[in-house]
């Protein structure tokens, strides 16, 4: 007998990252399970068989997205007509809600459970959707602790399973394995460049975060820079690697970013998820982000929230700094940078700050091993979602 299947719907890298880990938890709990949906390579690593490439998707900011909407709605189109043809036992939206809930509105009318897999931030603004929300989905699975209380205030049911950046923990390296294997010598200093896996975001980054690298490099020798690199940027992460001061190091796979991140002294990096990855990993960080200015202009008329760094959200205050468009220059992010170098015990207090966030996420009770990992929380939560509606 035929294991339930699973249609999942990831439409950027963060999101296919948190996919690969439930597809894998899944099968941990349930024997014989079958998935189908859209996601990206770390996805198509635990078998799935994306129905388009997420690069058609992965869009930010208003001005950004315009000009691709004929593709995403082309796109939204063939989704929700796959899972009328294929008629999944549930639908798991990862994160992605602009995406994701659409497709809800779509399939609504199957009876087919859907599952929203990383709450929607109402908290950051528009609340006002949480009607809408509640109409479009049967489950809500919250990565951050404070969400449940905030989404039970707004008539949502909503479980908290975890952040799965926490288990990267688990598979990591020590501090020293990257150096070793790029041989790099005990006194080099090694600094993380995270401009990001959307190719327009990456491409509005890429100068501002060169041009600080190099003022960060003035009179210093001891300096180099790792840059990972995601395929939907590979030419531009190519480029960047050839200018960025001395010899850069760029680095593919997930397991050597993460020895990287280990590794290194410093990161400048977007805001996004990745401030999280680097979070768990313990690593000073810098946030620089600029956005399209009309995007800019109405985000700040919208969102409710003083942060936009995910580890200042939920301390509640800058653990790291975030320098955000006009504050976003080279100057101001090099100097930021030069002090976790220069001073450190400003490194040792983000380094204590980013501890205790990770505590604060679930770090004790990823500690208690299998079942207990967020993503067998949130592959349990799906399981019972089915369980209910049969």
């Amino acid at each position: 007998m035929s294991g339930p299947s699973v249609f999942l719907v990831a439409a950027e890298p963060s999101g296919d990252n948190i996919g690969a880990k439930l597809m894998a938890a899944l099968r941990r709990a349930s024997d014989g399970v079958r998935f189908a949906g859209i996601g990206g390579e770390r996805m198509a690593g635990e078998g799935l068989q994306t129905l388009f490439p997420i690069g058609d998707l992965s869009v930010m900011g208003i001005a950004e997205v315009v000009p691709r909407l004929p593709t995403i709605f082309d796109r939204l189109r063939r989704t929700a007509a796959e899972i009328r043809a294929a008629r999944p036992d549930v639908v798991v939206l990862i994160d992605s809600p602009s995406f994701g809930l659409r497709v809800a509105d779509r399939i609504r009318d199957t009876g087919i459970p859907v599952v929203q897999y990383v709450a929607p931030q109402l908290w950051a603004w528009r609340p006002g959707r949480a009607k809408k929300l509640g109409r479009r989905v049967d489950a809500i699975l919250a990565l951050l602790p404070f969400e449940p209380a905030f989404f039970a205030g707004l008539g949502l049911a909503c479980v908290h399973v975890g952040h799965p950046v926490l288990e990267d923990v688990l598979t990591g390296s020590d501090r020293q394995e990257f150096r070793r294997s790029r041989s790099i010598p005990a006194g080099r200093r090694l600094v993380m460049v995270m401009p990001g896996s959307r190719v327009g975001l990456f491409g509005r980054m890429a100068p501002v975060f060169l041009e600080t690298a190099r003022l960060l490099a003035r009179g210093r020798d001891d300096l180099t820079f790792v840059l990972p690199h995601v395929r939907n940027t590979e030419k531009l992460s190519e480029r960047l690697a050839a200018e960025l001061p001395g010899e850069a190091i760029r680095i593919e796979s997930a397991a050597e970013k993460r020895a990287a991140y280990l590794a290194a002294d410093v990161a400048l990096s977007i805001s996004g998820t990745t401030t999280l990855e680097l979070a768990v990993a313990g690593l000073p960080t810098v946030v620089g982000h600029r956005v399209n200015a009309l995007s800019a202009f109405l985000a700040r008329r919208l969102i409710k929230v003083p942060f936009v760094a995910m580890p200042n959200v939920i301390a509640g205050r800058a653990v790291i700094p975030e320098l955000l468009q006009e504050d976003c220059t080279p100057e101001r992010l090099a100097g930021e940078l030069a002090t976790l170098l220069d001073d450190p015990a400003a490194a040792a207090r983000m380094r204590a700050d980013l501890a205790a966030i990770c505590d604060a996420l679930g770090n004790a009770e990823i500690a208690k091993g299998p079942g207990h990992l967020p993503s067998d929380r949130a592959a349990a939560a799906v399981l019972a979602e089915i369980s209910r509606r049969r």
